[in-house]
């Protein structure tokens, strides 16, 4: 299941996490609302559970602002890949749960 991000978990939690996925979104948002569910079936997913991977949900207008505006986030959704507060990828967009899934296996 994804967490609630706020901005003070990237200082904190993010920086020493070994991988980490945000998805970034707003409430008005369609295809957010469409990608949310898939990146929670993912996160609990056996394919994944013994990755170490932390899984993130940051509403852009509310306790995700000062991050996705600090990591250049144009638009929604977009999901990061982090390794230890380091990007590794971005996804833009909701292209459908197997590619998401090839996104993420392929930095795990």
């Amino acid at each position: 299941m994804l967490k609630n991000f706020s901005d003070d978990l990237f200082e904190t939690d993010i920086a020493k996490e070994e991988i980490s996925i945000i998805q970034f979104s707003a409430a008005w948002c369609g295809p957010c609302k469409s990608l949310r569910p898939i990146l929670d079936s993912l996160s609990s997913s056996s394919d994944y559970s013994d990755k170490n991977i932390s899984w993130y949900y940051a509403d852009v207008e509310e306790g995700g602002i000062n991050t996705a505006s600090a990591m250049g986030i144009r638009g929604v959704p977009t999901t990061i890949l982090y390794k230890k507060k380091i990007e590794v990828d971005r996804l833009v967009g909701n292209p459908g749960e197997a590619h998401v899934r090839e996104w993420i296996s392929k930095h795990v």
